[in-house]
């Protein structure tokens, strides 16, 4: 099977039913409040109650758990703009809020999320007033899905290259290999258009697409700093990315946060979300990506690259993967 299965074996359907009973209920996200390290995030979260689901928030993100012990994520799809300084504007329109960001060549990226920050949308408005729409995240054929008819089951996709080149890892592999990865198009055909959130929480989805472990950079224990020595390890991701937008300026990439085994589920999730953004923090200030063409999302130890319950440097890894072909339902490069 080409994706990893974890310990806790990923987002059940049983505990997907579950959180989409409270997921309404979450309200507005915690402001990052300038937490650094997971003992700040930890002191500060607060847990209810709200129906079949326990909601925890923290510094920055919601977490949701089930009766079945599963959790997921979530977080305010603006606050990486914001925390970037980056020249952006808001404001309520009914129940959404829309943010503005007036990129220095005159094209806009608006970005429209609900009143929780789940992302509803997101485009770039050309200075002639054309908009491409890059992510689409709201259902087309009904009511708003709730979070368990957002996991997509899908057969595995069969593999016809070497696993090394399904799974590429950073640390061994030039430029060319690492563009090649990001830019090949689905291993198997994918039956429609997905939103994001599909995509998000769904391992049988994203194992369409080919990845790269971003194995060259190395977190301490309990933090998400990225050191300006380590982030320079970035460079030869960052320079395939930009090839691939410049490419294709509607590209999205999907920067995945993992953890090992140790500490327990919820912070793993926590910490997994935030390495994640550093790392799409950094390839957009320091190496120009734009911000628009990332999307970020933690996993915490659900999908291990060495099966081991003990401390592992392996397993402690962000990954980077396109998502476009499943946001778009395009088979074809």
């Amino acid at each position: 099977m080409p994706d990893r299965q974890g310990r806790r074996g990923g987002i059940g359907l049983g505990g997907a039913a579950a959180i989409g009973l409270g997921a309404a209920a979450i309200g507005g996200i915690m402001a990052t409040q300038g937490a650094t390290r997971l003992d700040d995030v930890r002191g500060r979260r607060e847990e209810r109650r709200e129906g079949d689901v326990t909601i925890i928030r923290e510094p920055g993100r919601t977490i949701i758990r089930g009766d079945d012990d599963r959790a997921v994520i979530r977080y305010d799809e603006t606050q990486r703009f914001r925390d970037l300084g980056l020249d952006t504007r808001s404001e309520r329109r009914g129940e959404e809020n829309v943010t503005v960001y007036n990129r220095p060549d005159g094209t806009q990226i608006v970005t429209v999320t609900d009143s929780e920050g789940r992302l509803l949308r997101r485009s770039r408005r050309e200075r002639d007033g054309a908009e491409f729409v890059m992510i689409d995240n709201v259902r087309r054929d009904g009511p708003q899905a709730r979070f368990a008819e957002e996991v997509v089951v899908l057969p595995p996709p069969p593999l016809r290259i070497p696993r090394e080149r399904y799974i590429v890892d950073a640390e061994r592999a030039d430029e060319r290999l690492i563009y090649e990865t990001i830019t090949a198009p689905p291993v198997a055909p994918v039956p429609r258009r997905y939103t994001l959130d599909e995509v998000r929480y769904s391992p049988d989805l994203r194992a369409h697409m080919r990845s790269v472990d971003v194995d060259t950079i190395n977190f301490e224990s309990g933090s998400w700093t990225i050191t300006p020595d380590q982030g320079g390890r970035l460079r030869v991701i960052a320079q395939a990315v930009r090839q691939a937008v410049e490419r294709a300026p509607n590209e999205v990439f999907m920067v995945e946060g993992h953890t090992d085994a140790v500490g327990s589920d919820i912070d793993n999730l926590s910490l997994s979300d935030r390495r994640a953004q550093s790392v799409a923090e950094i390839l957009t200030r320091d190496f120009g990506i734009p911000a628009e063409n990332l999307t970020t999302q933690g996993y915490g130890e659900q999908y291990p690259k060495v099966q081991t319950q003990g401390d592992s440097r392996e397993n402690r890894r962000v990954t980077l993967r396109r998502i476009t072909p499943l946001l778009t339902g395009q088979n074809q490069q």
